[in-house]
This record gives structure tokens, sequence and C-alpha cells, in this order.
């Protein structure tokens, strides 16, 4: 009974995405995976879809990291009342064109990821509320929260702040999960914060909000009934924002269980590669629009999985491995080499300056 409620959860997902195209626009850029019912660790798998290199780096900042919120690279994009605070925790992540995070995860288990959402609208600024450029919006939850929860208090009392940078606006919203397998999506939509807080929220996309993707599978649910899927499913195949939900709502709720982590870290990869755009293919508004990078973290190890699609071996480092203390020298990984393959951990050097 429990196996046939979820083929019909993921069969019913399926349908809602293929009518949801009737309305829905291609939506552009990358998908995020979390599997928190695996019985073994929690696990998290994103890609970064961009048409153009984001100068993906891993760096590894210590605890007692000092920030300005304000900051965009050497610019002031927050001029009134902008947060500074000092980094409560360590984290491994990727930064986006050396201003901000787009994906990563601290030394308490906590993780974010930055996705595109065309109508992201953050609203006229709020001087009342400590600003962070939005390109540093999961980085203040990583440097300052240790669960879910922790951090959805904290980002209700900032107000993230529009950017561009290489000509394209910072309209995004913001994936958390910890270890625990707690998960939230935050979006401003209207100028309100919306948070969608539940373990059951593993999937994530792009465009239309996630309302209306949720409206859009609840009245599925109530019209169709998939209780046997099989290799004749239809799966939509394109590149799409709503394809790629489909097909990672789909696989992701058929994954058998791991025997250990290598196992899981595999099977979520294996999602990942299934919802990656490959190379050439078009987007409806960026042109040719490609998978940059996969990543898999496991939030119980604190291991950092990363596949760049131009270097294509998957290397891993432990965060637990590093000296993490406050003082301690900023330490970063270019996994632009085809050399690197496997535990990458010691190939890390001190890092001249820090991106942010």
């Amino acid at each position: 009974m429990k196996r046939q409620m979820i083929y019909r959860t993921v069969a019913s997902a399926a349908i809602f995405v293929v009518v949801g195209l009737v309305f829905l626009q291609a939506a552009d850029a990358c998908t995020r995976v979390l599997w928190n019912d695996s019985g073994l660790n929690v696990v998290v798998g994103r890609t970064m879809d961009w048409p153009e290199s984001t100068q993906p780096e891993i760096v590894v900042f210590p605890r007692g990291m000092k920030r300005d919120g304000g900051l965009l690279g050497t610019e002031t994009a927050v001029k009134v009342n902008p947060a500074k605070w000092t980094s409560k925790y360590a984290s491994m992540v990727v930064p986006v064109y050396g201003i901000g995070t787009a994906d990563g995860f601290n030394e308490a288990g906590l993780a974010i990821h930055m996705l595109y959402l065309k109508s992201t609208d953050f609203g006229p600024r709020d001087p009342s509320k400590p600003g962070v450029q939005a390109s540093l919006w999961g980085q203040y939850a990583l440097d300052n929260g240790a669960t879910v929860d922790q951090a959805l208090a904290l980002l209700k009392k900032i107000q993230p702040v529009m950017v561009e940078m290489h000509g394209h606006k910072a309209t995004v919203h913001l994936a958390l999960e910890d270890a625990t397998g707690d998960s939230a999506i935050l979006e401003y939509i209207n100028g309100k914060l919306v948070i969608h807080h539940g373990r059951q929220y593993r999937v994530m996309t792009n465009d239309p909000s996630y309302d209306q993707q949720l409206a859009l599978l609840q009245k599925m649910k109530k019209e169709v009934d998939f209780a046997h899927p099989s290799s004749n499913t239809p799966l939509p195949g394109n590149v799409s924002a709503t394809d790629r939900f489909q097909r990672a709502s789909y696989f992701s709720a058929l994954l058998p269980k791991p025997k250990n982590e290598r196992e899981e870290v595999a099977s979520i990869l294996s999602i990942m590669r299934n919802v990656s755009v490959p190379f050439g293919a078009p987007y409806q508004s960026f042109g040719i629009y490609n998978t940059e990078y996969r990543t898999v973290t496991d939030l119980d190890t604190k291991r950092y999985y990363f596949e760049l699609t131009t270097a294509p071996n998957v290397i891993w480092a432990d965060l637990t491995k590093f000296d993490l203390n406050p003082g301690a020298p900023v330490m970063v990984l270019n996994p632009d080499n085809i050399g690197l393959s496997g535990n990458v951990t010691d190939r890390f050097h001190r890092a001249e300056k820090a991106p942010f």
C-alpha cells in the first residue's frame, strides 16, 4: 500500500507537469533533489545550469569570517543598513562569479542551494531590516544557522536586495535542508517572503512559483491515478524546468534502498545526470544553456561531491579534515583540472584572498 501511494504521487507529479506546459513558459536554470528517506544518510543533489561559466571553485571558509552583506565585490550594493556579521560556522561552498554562494553546506549539517526564479521580486528596500545583496543570501544562513529552523528564523529578519552581475539579475529562490532531513524553500513573490517548510519539499527547479507547482500537483492527484508506473510511463524529455521537475520527481521516488554511502551518492548523482541539460540544448530566453556542474552533499559525513561537466571526473572533499578554527586560512580548489579525481581534500591550497 505504501509503495502504491508513492507511485500515485509520482505519476500525479508527472501529469501535472505535462498539463502545466499548456500555459507555462520554459524557465531557466537548475535542479535540486533531496533524499531524506533512504534509511541511511541525508543527501542532496544539485545541478548548475547557466549560459556561461560562473567561475566555480570549491572554497572552505573557517569560522570567524567577517562579512559585509552590502558588498558586491568591491562595490557597495546596500548603502543603507547593510547586514554585518561574523560567521559562527565553517562552510564549504561554490561561489558564483566570486561574489556570493550558489551552493554549499556548513559544519553543522545545514545546506543551501540558490536557483533561478524569474518571478522573484524582493520588493522595495525596507531600511528597517538589515540588507544582504542577493548572492550572499544563502551564505548568511550557512554562517549563522545550524538547522533549517534556525536559518528560517534568521532569514526572516533580513532582506535580500536585488543585484546584477554579467548582465543577469539575481532573480533567485533558495532551498535549505539539514542533517535531520528537514527542508524549506524560500521565495519572494510580489515583494513578500513565501516559505514552504517540511520534509516533503524535496524537488525544486525554477518557474513557476512553488505554490503554483503545488496547486497543479494537488489538482492532478485528484484527477489522475497511475498506480503502476513502468518503463512505458510517458516522461517528457526536454530541458524546461517543468520537464526536469517531472523526471526528478519520478525517478527519485523509485530509488532503491542503498547499502552504503557509495551507493547512496551514486543513486542521487544518477538523478542529477538525468535532469542535466546537454551541451547545445536551447532555452527560450537565454539561448544555448547547458549544465555547468553537478554536486552531491552528504550532510551526515560532511562530504561534498563535485562533477564539472567539462572535466568529467567526480571529485570529493571532507569538510571535517580542514582546520576550521577562527584565523585558519581560507582554502580553495579549482575543479577545472582533468587530472583531479576521487578524494581531493589534500589538493586544496591557501587562498590569496577570500572571494567575499
